[in-house]
C-alpha cells in the first residue's frame, strides 16, 4: 500500500507541476510512513512541509492542492490533512482484509520484489583464511552475508555469492610449514613445535595424510631442519624470525615440487572442510576467487602497473609504495616489497580492480569489524585507478562472544583453542545459530547465549517464532481429525466477520511484511525481519490463546482459518530469507 499512495501522490506533484501550480522543476523525495496512533490514519506524508518553502505557500495550503490532485483510489477511504501540514490516509476495511488472500494466492512469493530491477550486485563473504576451521566469529559472517544475499535477492537483484580464497601469502606458508613440522613428529623426528605455528588437533590429521600419501620421503634429519634457525619466543627470541626461518628451510629442504604438495594438501583439505561446513550451514556460494588467480593471470601486475601510470606509485629503499596518503590514509602502503613479493594489499588492490571489471552495479564487501582502517585504503586504490569508489561498500560485522553457564567461552584461533562452527551447529542446531546471529545489527556487539539458543521457552526467539507456525499447522490437523473441510473461498467472503482487535493487529502485521523485506534488503538489515517475525508470532500466541479457531459458526472459522493460514505462509516466508525451517510440529 505504501507504493501505491506514493505512486498517487507522485502522480498529483506531475499534474500539479503540468497546470502551472508548482514549480516545473521542483524536486520531492516522497516519503510514506505507516502511523503510530490509528485515529491518525494508517498513512502519513510529510511531502506538502517539504514542498511550503520553495513553493512559498502555507504547509496545509499545498497539503490541500496535493490532496484535490490526488487521483482516486477505491483502496483509499479518505485523506485528511494533520497539525502543521501532514497527510493522513485512510485505508479502507476492504483493502486492510484483501491482504489475507493476496498471502493466500501468492504463497511463498508473497513480500517479493522487483525494486532491484535486476541490477548486478557482487557480495563476498565470510573469506576466511583457509588455514583452519570456521569458527564462530566467522558463523556470524556467514550468517549474515547469505541473508543479505537471500534479501537482495527477494527485493529484484540479481546476485552473485563470492567467497575469496586467500591460498597464497605468509599465513598459508605457515600452515604448510606446520603441516611439515607435525609429519616429522610422526616420523619420529623430535623437532620443535614453533609457538607462532597452527596448533590444532587439525594440523596434525592433515600430517598423518600426508604420511600416508608420502610415507617418510619428506623426512630430513633435525640438524638439517633446525641447524642455524634464530630462537623461538619461549627461548628468548623472536617468534617471528623463528617461523619465516622455518618457511624458508622447508621450501629449501622440500623443493618447489614437493613444498607445493604439502601447501596444497593442508589448502585442499581446510578449503574442502570450509566448503562442507557453509554447506550444512545453508551458505553456498557462486563463485570461490583464488587469490593465486591474481598473480597467475597477471592482474596484481596490471593493477601495479595502472597506479604507476596514474602516477600514484614511488620506488624506495628498494620497494613499491602506493601513495595513499594523497587520498587522507596516514601513510604510503607497500605493494612490492625489496624482495620483489607483491604485498597481500596488492592482491586487495587486483581484487578488486577484477571485481569492477566484471560489471557489477554494485559491490559489498562483508568484513570482521577489525578491518575498519582498511576500508579507506581499498577505496583509495579504486580512486587511483580510476574506477568508482563509490560502488563499493564494506559492512563490519562484530564477531560473536559465546557464553555457557553465564561465563564467557576463552577462544584463540593460533591456539588451536577455540569452538568451531561445527560445534556450535552441533551444540544448539543450525536454525537457532542462523537465527541468532542476525538479530542484532552486524556493527553491533554480539553475546551468543548458548544455553538461550537451546531452551524451548518464550524467551528464546526462534523457538517462539518456529512454535507459532507448529501452532497454526496443528490447527489444520486438529480439522482434518475432526473431518471438517476448510473452505477458503468462502472464508474470503466472510473476512468481514474478522473484527476482534487480535484480528485486526495480526492483519496489519500482515501487510507490513513485504515492506520490512525491503527495508531489510536495501539497509542490509537482517535484524528488521528477526524482530518483525518475533512481533508476529507473539500476536499469533495472543491470538491462540484468546479464541477458538474450529468454531460451529463456519463463516467465522472458515474466515479465522484463512487468517491463520496466511499468518503460518508469512512466518514461512520471513523464516526462509533468514535460511531458517518452519517446522510443522515441535
Amino acid at each position: 500500500m505504501k507504493h501505491e499512495i506514493k505512486t498517487l501522490l507522485t502522480q498529483a506533484v506531475s499534474s500539479l507541476k503540468t497546470r502551472g501550480e508548482l514549480p516545473a522543476d521542483i524536486e520531492t523525495n516522497i516519503q510514506i510512513t505507516r502511523t503510530r496512533d490509528a485515529s491518525h490514519g494508517d498513512f502519513a506524508c510529510n511531502l506538502a512541509m517539504m514542498l511550503a518553502k520553495p513553493v512559498g505557500k502555507n504547509p496545509r495550503e499545498v497539503a490541500q492542492l496535493l490532496i484535490d490532485a490526488l487521483p482516486s483510489h477505491g483502496h483509499i477511504d479518505r485523506v485528511d490533512i494533520a497539525g502543521p501540514g501532514f497527510i493522513n490516509f485512510y485505508v479502507s476495511q476492504a483493502s486492510a482484509l484483501s491482504v489475507i488472500n493476496d498471502v493466500l494466492t501468492q504463497g511463498d512469493t508473497y513480500g517479493l520484489s522487483n525494486i532491484g530491477a535486476g541490477r548486478k550486485v557482487q557480495l563476498e563473504f565470510v573469506s576466511a583464511n583457509p588455514t583452519g576451521p570456521l569458527h564462530v566469529g566467522h558463523g556470524r559472517g556467514a550468517a549474515y552475508g547469505a541473508t543479505v544475499a537471500d534479501l537482495l535477492e527477494a527485493v529484484g537483484f540479481n546476485v552473485h555469492r563470492e567467497y575469496y580464497v586467500n591460498d597464497a601469502g605468509r599465513q598459508m606458508d605457515i600452515l604448510g610449514t606446520s603441516v611439515w613440522l607435525r609429519y616429522l613428529q610422526l616420523c619420529d623426528i623430535d623437532v620443535p613445535f614453533p609457538s607462532n605455528a597452527y596448533q590444532g588437533d587439525y594440523v596434525n590429521d592433515i600430517a598423518s595424510t600426508l604420511l600416508a600419501q608420502h610415507d617418510k620421503n619428506l623426512v630430513h634429519p633435525l640438524t638439517a631442519v633446525m641447524d642455524n634457525i634464530p630462537a623461538d619466543e619461549p627461548q628468548g627470541g623472536d617468534k617471528e624470525q623463528h617461523i619465516d626461518a622455518l618457511i624458508q628451510r622447508c621450501k629449501t629442504l622440500l623443493g618447489d615440487d614437493s613444498y607445493l604438495q604439502v601447501f596444497d594438501l593442508g589448502l585442499n583439505t581446510i578449503l574442502d572442510d570450509i566448503r562442507q561446513d557453509l554447506k550444512e550451514f545453508g551458505v553456498v556460494y557462486d563463485e570461490w576467487f583464488s587469490e593465486r588467480s591474481l598473480a597467475r593471470n597477471g592482474l596484481i601486475k596490471q593493477a601495479i602497473e595502472r597506479l604507476q601510470k596514474a602516477n600514484y606509485v614511488y620506488e624506495k629503499e628498494g620497494a613499491l609504495w602506493f601513495k595513499s596518503t594523497d587520498f587522507g590514509d596516514e601513510k604510503d602502503r607497500v605493494v612490492v616489497r625489496d624482495n620483489g613479493q607483491h604485498t597481500y594489499f596488492a592482491s586487495d588492490i587486483a581484487y578488486h580492480m577484477d571485481k569492477m571489471e566484471r560489471g557489477f552495479d554494485r559491490v559489498i564487501d562483508v568484513w570482521g569489524a577489525d578491518h575498519h582502517g582498511y576500508v579507506p585504503r581499498v577505496k583509495a586504490a579504486l580512486k587511483a585507478l580510476g574506477d568508482d569508489a563509490d560502488k563499493l561498500d564494506v559492512l563490519l560485522v562484530q564477531f560473536a562472544v559465546l557464553y555457557r553457564n553465564g561465563e564467557k567461552v576463552q577462544m584463540s584461533t593460533r591456539s588451536g583453542s577455540f569452538v568451531t562452527l561445527r560445534e556450535l551447529r552441533e551444540e544448539v542446531g543450525t536454525d537457532a545459530a542462523r537465527f541468532f546471529y542476525v538479530m542484532r545489527k552486524c556493527e553491533q556487539h554480539m553475546d551468543f547465549d548458548l544455553d538461550l539458543a537451546k531452551s524451548k521457552s518464550s524467551e528464546n526467539p526462534i523457538y517462539y517464532i518456529q512454535y507459532a507456525h507448529a501452532r497454526i499447522c496443528s490447527v489444520f490437523r486438529q480439522l482434518a481429525e475432526k473431518n471438517i473441510q476448510h473452505d477458503i473461498g468462502s472464508g474470503n467472503n466472510k473476512l468481514e466477520k474478522l473484527t476482534e482487535s487480535h484480528e485486526t493487529e495480526l492483519m496489519v502485521s500482515i501487510t507490513k511484511y513485504p515492506e520490512i523485506v525491503e527495508a531489510a534488503a536495501l539497509n542490509e538489515e537482517p535484524h528488521l525481519l528477526a524482530h518483525f517475525l518475533r512481533d508476529l508470532a507473539n500476536e499469533l500466541h495472543t491470538y491462540y490463546n484468546a479464541h477458538q479457531f474450529i468454531v460451529d459458526d463456519e463463516n467465522i472459522r472458515n474466515a479465522r482459518l484463512n487468517l491463520i493460514s496466511a499468518t503460518r505462509q508469512v512466518l514461512c516466508n520471513g523464516l526462509k530469507l533468514l535460511g531458517v525451517s518452519a517446522p510443522e510440529s515441535m
